[in-house]
């Protein structure tokens, strides 16, 4: 029987190093290479090339990762579509004041309110004008307001002591109050007669001018009886303010 010796470490050595040198058997690779496939490319930063739009090449030749932003290198980092913060705070546009602190105001008159007139108790012979605003805007009643009854052809005159301290300005809905002394209580009035028809004109800026449409309240169906002393308060905004004069 054949005995086999083991071949010397030094000869199998050998005979590796010989196989690689004829082409034919397995080459030494020495180290491991990473595979192309799962290699990591670090994109260069956009500000160190100056080419943010292309990345360097994989260890396949395939092209490698885009830059950061996609964009010149040169430039920062750029905000996303439809960042606004690089054209500043947008959210105080559209705000809105507070009902009628800065809008203008408007004359109070037969287009933008109601009128009505009511004969009252107390006092006697009195009647209240109450006007309230009707539209979207504050608006100011003016000064006192320009009664005539029926055909009527002269204006009655206002109480000054009744004169306030500023412009009567209602919001869209508030009212406004004038009273109307209709006749003395005395009986001193001259020219006493019964109107069933009473136009309410309003003032505008200044004394006397066209504040615009007039009103036409109703009257009791008996009507008014009114003499020469007829009277009539500046607009106030309290009923009780327009019934003690």
């Amino acid at each position: 029987m054949r005995k086999y010796h083991a071949l010397p470490v030094a000869l199998l050595a050998a005979l590796a190093l010989t196989a690689c040198q004829d082409g034919t058997g397995t080459k030494d690779e020495g180290a491991a290479h990473p595979d192309p496939a799962s290699a990591t490319v670090t994109a260069p930063h956009p500000a160190e090339d100056g080419v943010g739009g292309k990345g360097t090449s994989g260890a396949t030749g395939t092209q490698g990762t885009t830059g950061a932003t996609g964009t010149s290198g040169t430039s920062g980092a750029q905000p996303t579509k439809g960042d606004k913060s690089a054209k500043g705070d947008k959210t105080a546009k559209g705000d809105k004041p507070a009902e009628g602190a800065t809008a203008p105001r408007v004359s109070c008159n037969g287009s933008n309110t109601t009128v009505t007139a009511q004969p009252v108790r107390r006092p006697l012979n009195h009647m209240l004008l109450t006007v309230k605003n009707t539209g979207s805007k504050m608006c100011d009643l003016t000064y006192y307001p320009v009664l005539r009854f029926d055909e009527m052809q002269w204006v009655p005159r206002p109480i000054k002591d009744s004169k306030p301290q500023a412009v009567t300005t209602l919001a869209p809905g508030e009212s406004g109050y004038a009273g109307v002394s209709l006749s003395a209580a005395d009986g001193s009035g001259e020219w006493g007669t019964t109107g069933h028809k009473l136009t309410v004109g309003f003032q505008g800026r200044t004394p006397n001018s066209d504040g615009g449409p007039s009103a036409l309240p109703a009257l009791p169906a008996k009507g008014v009886y009114y003499d020469s002393t007829l009277t009539v308060t500046y607009w106030l905004r309290d009923m009780d303010d327009a019934l003690t004069y």
